[in-house]
C-alpha cells in the first residue's frame, strides 16, 4: 500500500514538471497589438469656399445664316468648324440676275432723266410765251404736270436702283459676328429660296462664352455679399467634376427665383481662349464666395462619423490613439475646415480607422508622417 502512494506521488510530480512551465508561460501578459496606420499633421491654410452647381455652356450669340434673295448657291468659302470674324464672306449666291436688274433700273432712270430735262425746257418756253400772251395758261399748267410726273418717275427709278443694289449685295453673305461655323445645312449648287426655313450654315460665338448654372435660393445672400466685395470668380469643371475647363467671372443672378424648384439661375462669363467650353456642354460650376483665412484643416478621409457626431483619431506621444470630437465648418475635395476640437500640428489618422479604438497602439507610416509635417 505504501508503494502505491509512492508511485502516485511520483506520477503527479512528473506531470507538474511537464505542465507547470507551459501554464506559467500561458499566464504571462502578451504585448499590445500594434495597428499600422497612415497619419498627417493638421495644418493652417487659407481655404476658398465654393458654391457648386450643375449648369450648361451657352453661346453668347447664335446666328442662322439664311438667304435674303432667291438664287443658286455658288460658293461657301468657309469650312465647317472654322473660326470667322465679322465681315468674312460666308456664302455667295449667283449675282447675275440681280446685276441685270440693277443695269435695267439704271437705264430706266437715264431715260426718265432725259425726258425730264426735255419737259423742263418745254415748260420754260411755254412760260415765256404765256408772258407775251402767245401761249394759253392751260398749256403751261399741262406741261408743269408732265414735269412733275417725270420727277416722280426719276425718284421711282432711284428707289428701284437702290432695291436692285441691295438685292445684289445680298448675293454675298457675310458673317455678322465673330464665331465658329457649324456644319453645312445646304450644299453648293442648290437653289436657295428666301422663304425657306432651311439655313445655309450657323455661326455661334464661343469667345467669350457663358455658363448658366443653378444654386439653392438660400445661397443668394452669400452671392450678393460676394458681388458687393468685387468681381466673383467662377471655375468650370467637366461633367465628372475632375477636369478643370476654365476660369470665369460671375455676370449676374437671374431676376427671379424659380418657385417650383427653389433655385436661382446664375450666369458667368468665360474668355474660353483654349476652346475647352463648348455650347450645350454640361459642366460643374464652382462660385467662390469667401476665403477662410488660416483655418485648421485636415483631409476629408480623416473625418469619421460616430453616434455622438464627427470625430478624428489623433496620435498621442506614446503611439496610442485618442478619439477627438470635432466640428467641421466647410469641406470640399481638398480639405475640411475644423472649427473646434483640433489644433494645427496634431497628427491625425488618415487611413486604417476601422481597426482602431481609443488607446489602441499604432505604428505610423514614417513617409506619410514626414509628408504631413512638411506640408
Amino acid at each position: 500500500m505504501l508503494l502505491f502512494f509512492v508511485l502516485v506521488l511520483a506520477c503527479a510530480g512528473g506531470a507538474w514538471l511537464l505542465v507547470g512551465p507551459k501554464s506559467r508561460a500561458a499566464q504571462a501578459p502578451s504585448p499590445p497589438q500594434v495597428v499600422p496606420v497612415s497619419a498627417e499633421a493638421a495644418r493652417l491654410q487659407d481655404v476658398p469656399v465654393y458654391l457648386r452647381g450643375l449648369g450648361t455652356v451657352q453661346a453668347n450669340n447664335t446666328v442662322e445664316i439664311k438667304a435674303q434673295v432667291n438664287g443658286t448657291l455658288v460658293a461657301v468659302p468657309v469650312h465647317e468648324g472654322q473660326e470667322v470674324k465679322t465681315g468674312d464672306i460666308i456664302a455667295e449666291i449667283d449675282p447675275r440676275p440681280y446685276r441685270a436688274a440693277l443695269d435695267q433700273a439704271t437705264a430706266q432712270r437715264a431715260e426718265d432723266t432725259a425726258q425730264l430735262q426735255s419737259a423742263q425746257l418745254d415748260l420754260r418756253r411755254y412760260q415765256e410765251l404765256a408772258k407775251r400772251n402767245f401761249a394759253p395758261v392751260q398749256q403751261v399748267d399741262d406741261q408743269q404736270a408732265v414735269v412733275n410726273k417725270l420727277i416722280a418717275s426719276v425718284q421711282a427709278d432711284n428707289a428701284a436702283m437702290e432695291t436692285a443694289q441691295i438685292n445684289l449685295g445680298y448675293c454675298v453673305i457675310r458673317a455678322p459676328i465673330d464665331g465658329r461655323v457649324g456644319l453645312y445645312q445646304t450644299d453648293i449648287g442648290n437653289l436657295i429660296q428666301s422663304a425657306s426655313q432651311t439655313g445655309i450654315v450657323s455661326i455661334t460665338q464661343d469667345k467669350p462664352i457663358s455658363v448658366v448654372f443653378t444654386l439653392p435660393e438660400a445661397q443668394l445672400p452669400r452671392i450678393q455679399d460676394a458681388m458687393a466685395r468685387g468681381a466673383v470668380p467662377v471655375v468650370a469643371y467637366s461633367s465628372d467634376d475632375t477636369t478643370k475647363l476654365g476660369d470665369g467671372t460671375l455676370l449676374t443672378p437671374n431676376n427671379a427665383i424659380d418657385t417650383t424648384t427653389g433655385t436661382i439661375q446664375i450666369k458667368a462669363s468665360f474668355a474660353n481662349e483654349n476652346d475647352r467650353l463648348w455650347p450645350g456642354e454640361f459642366v460643374n460650376a464652382r462660385l467662390l464666395v469667401n476665403t477662410v483665412k488660416q483655418a485648421v484643416t485636415v483631409k476629408g478621409p480623416a473625418i469619421q462619423h460616430g453616434p455622438d457626431g464627427l470625430f478624428v483619431y489623433t496620435v498621442q506621444p506614446d503611439n496610442t490613439v485618442a478619439q477627438a470630437p470635432v466640428q467641421v465648418g466647410y469641406e470640399d475635395d481638398s480639405a475640411a475646415v475644423i472649427t473646434k476640437g483640433l489644433s494645427a500640428g496634431q497628427m491625425v489618422v488618415m487611413d486604417g480607422q476601422s481597426r482602431l479604438s481609443p488607446g489602441t497602439h499604432v505604428s505610423v507610416d514614417q513617409a506619410t508622417s514626414a509628408a504631413g509635417k512638411s506640408s
